[in-house]
């Protein structure tokens, strides 16, 4: 009775993906509510091959940086971010950054490095643009996915300047795209409880507005399993899927599982999401949507073998090697900080998808 009784509330949404409809929050909330997974994840399938999807997976081979973890805010999710005067911040100049690049490139040839830092108030935006330069200058091959809406919008409030005026000198510099971070859930309600110092979403929306309109591609991201409802969720891919209306700039879409190890929520007894609510996430991100081409099974986040069955939930994204990323194992990650090329490979082929390694802008670099 419990399945009839799914698939009666899910059979409207058939229709309207069928009929090639949109979905609304009325919708979302639906999908978010019920306890079919499987039925949630054929609905997502489906959805992603209407919409001209087919058996690729794609994944990219990149290093992951962070130049700094000293940061002004307080984020209560986060276990990454210091003060200057801890014993364990770190600050690296760009030569530092450049010659540990350097040296892991000769190692893995990576495509792109994606960095994040925590928003230093002790440095200038002279310092980001610095680590740019000196970075295409030695790897001019290598896309530099740098700096979050959150990073870019403190580094404006540090010089004084709107986010279009930093945007220019980091474009300037050499950077090839934005990562999708600092969004953790437009809610005004979840900002204030998991971080009340942090930038209202308008200035986040603004960021990656600007970043598409000046032709700078960016990423996208949800951060669940805190103290965020259904409707605040559903809420937040709606106001991604109205942005990219607007300006088309999203490449990928990433739905992020809280991860409370070492954290103030790890205190107050939150745990690490189910496998089950991972896949709901994934399927409800693809079906709600519908103009955001990728949504990523982040591997670290899941593991590998959940991202496998994230692969039959929508996604077509598995991200790529990873190496060496630090944010979410100082929140309790325990699935490994990379993969290789062979082992994505097969992880796909396993999941009967085929594998493409792709670079950051999604052109094929290799199929197998």
């Amino acid at each position: 009775m419990a399945l009839l009784d799914a698939l009666d509330t899910l059979a409207p949404i058939r229709e309207k993906l069928d009929a090639g409809e949109r979905l609304d929050f009325e919708d979302g909330v639906t999908l978010m509510e019920t306890d079919d997974v499987l039925a949630l994840g054929e609905l997502a399938d489906l959805a992603r091959r209407l919409r001209g999807g087919g058996d690729e997976v794609y994944f990219v081979q990149n290093l992951y940086l962070n130049q700094t973890n000293v940061c002004r805010v307080k984020c209560k999710f986060c276990a990454f971010a210091k003060t200057r005067k801890q014993e364990d911040s770190y600050t690296l100049t760009a030569d530092e950054l450049v010659e540990d690049a350097v040296a892991q490139y000769e190692v893995s040839r990576f495509t792109e490095i994606h960095c994040v830092n925590g928003e230093n108030p002790h440095v200038d935006l002279e310092f980001y643009a610095d680590v740019l330069r000196k970075l295409n200058a030695s790897l001019p091959d290598v896309h530099l996915k740098f700096y979050t809406a959150s990073e870019i919008h403190h580094m404006s409030r540090l010089e004084g300047c709107s986010h279009a005026e930093v945007l220019r000198v980091l474009r300037d510099a050499g950077l090839g795209s934005l990562p999708g971070g600092g969004a953790e859930i437009f809610a005004d309600r979840v900002r204030t409880l998991i971080a009340p110092g942090k930038e209202h979403p308008d200035e986040w929306f603004d960021v990656h507005d600007t970043a598409h309109r000046m032709g700078i591609p960016t990423h996208c991201t949800l951060l669940y399993g805190h103290v965020e409802t259904y409707e605040e969720r559903v809420d937040h891919l709606l106001r991604l899927r109205d942005q990219q209306d607007r300006t088309s700039g999203f490449l990928a879409f990433i739905p992020l599982a809280f991860h409370p190890e070492n954290t103030v929520f790890e205190r107050r007894g939150f745990r690490f999401t189910t496998g089950a609510d991972d896949l709901k996430m994934v399927a409800v991100s693809r079906l709600l949507l519908d103009n955001i081409p990728h949504v990523k099974a982040y591997w670290i986040m899941m593991g590998l073998p959940m991202a496998q069955v994230a692969l039959h939930f929508g996604a077509n994204d598995i991200q790529g090697t990873v190496v060496r990323e630090q944010i979410f194992q100082a929140a309790g990650a325990s699935n490994g900080t990379e993969q290789k090329i062979p082992e994505l490979v097969r992880a796909i082929e396993e999941a009967g998808r085929v594998p493409v390694q792709r670079d950051t802008l999604y052109n094929e670099l290799r199929r197998w």
